[in-house]
């Protein structure tokens, strides 16, 4: 019998859309039960939400102080005694999920499988390798349980469903380092929406030129009601800050349109973008590696292209 534990992933009372991707993951391995667990120290809104992710059996929660804020260190040995009777623990992969998700494999005493693309079997699975210039199927030891992050771009959101899942609430005995403790979290602050989950991103690379120059794409995505991305080169050029980076050591998106503008498209920054619906481009270089990947390509300035596109949305 074949129970899923996923990991529910919040920040401020809300619910990260990547959880109900996560679902997608564990309901295509068809197991009996899928189970969502919410670690916080006023968790009822959260679970509230989880409960009407279809597919959820219960959902689960563990009150404790010391889950305000989601540490690595002090959730996993919660986590790896919660799933005791579990055969598979997924979590989203994302910056938290990544720091998470291994601890809990080392306290199970088993090795993570990272970046879950697809589902071939209950043990099976395929994951990107190469910077995602290839795809690798592994499977896991069927007599141990699989712990798991999930590439939440590979996968839809489960729909909401009328069927709202019972909220339980867990007494979990165990003992919590104390070496690890919550200062504060800094966090940029932007009315845009967010570069994860918007269905339209608009990013620049280096042949935006500047910072300054920068504001041409802020614009456009205003326009268009997009979340702006950027290129790990005009990140490192001083341009955008880091957590606007998207690409394989940025963040992984697969909006329905993604625009780039003076983007060339290294291999890394391919990666991140290549669940996008359709992919637009936009660079003066007719030889640039993203017009081999792109659905529609424009080779000219986007110092002209971007305007007249504005113009057009009138």
């Amino acid at each position: 019998m074949s129970k899923i534990l996923v990991i529910a992933e919040h920040l401020d009372g809300k619910l990260n859309g990547a959880t109900a991707r996560v679902v997608s993951a564990a309901a295509a391995v068809k197991p009996d039960a899928i189970d969502v667990l919410v670690l916080g120290e006023q968790p009822d809104n959260v679970a509230a939400e989880a409960a009407k992710i279809g597919g959820v059996s219960r959902v689960l929660t563990i009150v404790r102080a010391e889950n305000a804020r989601m540490l690595a260190a002090i959730a996993a040995p919660q986590i790896a005694k919660a799933a005791e009777g579990y055969s598979h623990v997924f979590g989203p992969s994302t910056t938290t999920g990544k720091d998470l998700m291994p601890r809990v494999a080392a306290l199970l005493g088993v090795a993570q499988v990272s970046d879950i693309m697809s589902v071939e079997g209950s043990h099976t699975f395929t994951r990107p390798i190469y910077a995602g210039n290839a795809i690798i199927t592994v499977q896991a030891p069927a007599d141990q349980t699989v712990v798991a992050t999930i590439r939440s771009a590979s996968w839809p959101a489960a729909a909401s469903s009328d069927d709202v899942a019972p909220v339980e609430a867990l007494d979990i005995d165990v003992e919590l380092p104390g070496h690890t403790r919550f200062v504060e979290l800094k966090q940029d602050k932007s009315d845009r929406p967010d570069l994860q989950s918007a269905p339209r991103v608009i990013s620049g690379g280096r042949g935006v030129g500047s910072k300054e120059n920068f504001d041409i794409i802020y614009t456009l995505a205003e326009k268009m009601n997009a979340a702006v991305g950027a290129s790990r080169a005009a990140v490192d050029a001083g341009y955008v800050p880091n957590d606007m980076q998207v690409g394989q050591t940025g963040k992984i998106i697969a909006p329905e349109l993604y625009m780039a503008f003076g983007i060339s498209g290294a291999i890394q920054h391919l990666t991140g973008i290549k669940d996008a619906g359709t992919i637009v481009a936009i660079n003066k270089d007719a030889d640039a590696p993203i017009f081999e990947i792109a659905d529609f390509g424009l080779v000219g300035d986007l110092f002209k292209v971007i305007p007249e596109i504005e113009a057009a949305l009138g």
